[in-house]
């Protein structure tokens, strides 16, 4: 397991806004290109730098494909970051603040101590 990988991941994807469309629209497509293609670069370097070890776990990555938020967190992703990602793609399916409401209800049974999310 990577949280550092879920964590990339999710920042990546949430400062791409046809990343964001693409992964609300084609979640599982969009995880195995990202895993793919994305996965192994090293951010802020040029584009020959990239590493060759790092992959999702299969429940990190079912996770992931099913919008999973819930599963997310508890697999130590940053909160803030399922949070930032998942309201660009679904807050416009709900109310003004339907879906951060949502999200609350959807992880109300999480008690302290929370999972750790350092990476």
């Amino acid at each position: 397991m990577s949280k550092y990988l879920l964590n990339k991941f999710l920042f990546t994807v949430d400062r791409d806004p046809e990343l964001v469309e693409r992964y609300r629209e084609e979640p599982r497509a969009t995880v195995e290109w990202w895993e793919s293609e994305y996965a192994n670069r090293i951010l802020g370097c040029h584009s020959g730098e990239s590493s060759t070890w790092l992959r999702f776990d299969d429940t990190e990555r079912e996770a992931l494909a099913a919008h999973d938020y819930p599963k997310l967190f508890e697999l130590g992703a940053h909160p803030f970051l399922t949070l930032t990602l998942f309201i660009a793609m679904f807050e416009r399916d709900h109310p003004p603040l339907g879906f951060q409401t949502e999200y609350a209800r959807r992880l109300a049974h999480a008690r302290l101590p929370y999972p750790d999310i350092a990476t």
